[in-house]
């Protein structure tokens, strides 16, 4: 896949872009990057998929609430992963014209790529680009969105369905906050690592 164009968009808004040709790749590299410090991971299915909290967690102190000691609370380790020295997510949209796109429940992702941390990591896979910013949109409320909700399995139409969104107003609804990143935020580095496989939803 040509990444060319979503480079350019990218690099034109303040944002740093690395291009790897693999999860494998990426994972090393991020692994070399990111040594001997505080990380904090947003949920995702992506650096699950990659296995980067065990790689990471080698060399670094890792906080990510999908992987809560038994002695600590997830609030707990919520709020070391905000206070991280660096912080790692994934995307629920990525326009080729260089818009990132977040959609969140709970808000301790979205926040985390906003505000707090030396460095943010976007570790994006091919399946998450979208050609325009109206389509990125669309995707993260009609692909991403029903697709977490179903692995949450909450109580949602779109988790029932499994097909798009439908805006309700279920007290389980897990999309409320919607973050879009016209910029790189004047707060911290920011770089997109750009991965050449479908990762997460």
């Amino acid at each position: 896949m040509d990444y060319t164009k979503v480079k350019e968009a990218l690099e034109a808004r303040g944002f740093t872009v690395t291009v790897c040709p693999s999860k494998d790749i990426a994972s090393a590299y991020l692994n070399e990057v990111i040594d001997g410090t505080s990380v904090g991971f947003g949920g995702s299915m992506t650096l699950k998929e990659m296995g980067l909290f065990s790689s990471l967690s080698r060399h670094n102190k890792v906080y990510s609430h999908w992987n809560t000691p038994e002695w600590r609370t997830g609030a707990e380790v919520l709020a070391d992963a905000a206070h991280a020295e660096v912080f790692l997510s994934s995307v629920n949209g990525l326009a080729e014209t260089g818009e990132i796109i977040n959609i969140d429940g709970t808000g301790n992702r979205v926040a985390s790529t906003l505000y707090g941390h030396k460095k943010v990591y976007f570790v994006v896979g091919r399946n998450k680009l979208a050609p325009t910013y109206d389509d990125a949109l669309w995707r993260a409320r009609n692909i991403a969105s029903p697709q977490n909700a179903r692995r949450l399995g909450v109580q949602t139409p779109c988790a029932a369905k499994g097909d798009k969104c439908y805006d309700c107003k279920s007290p389980e609804r897990i999309c409320r906050a919607l973050v879009v990143l016209w910029e790189a935020v004047k707060s911290c580095e920011m770089e997109v690592v750009l991965v050449d496989e479908d990762l997460g939803y």
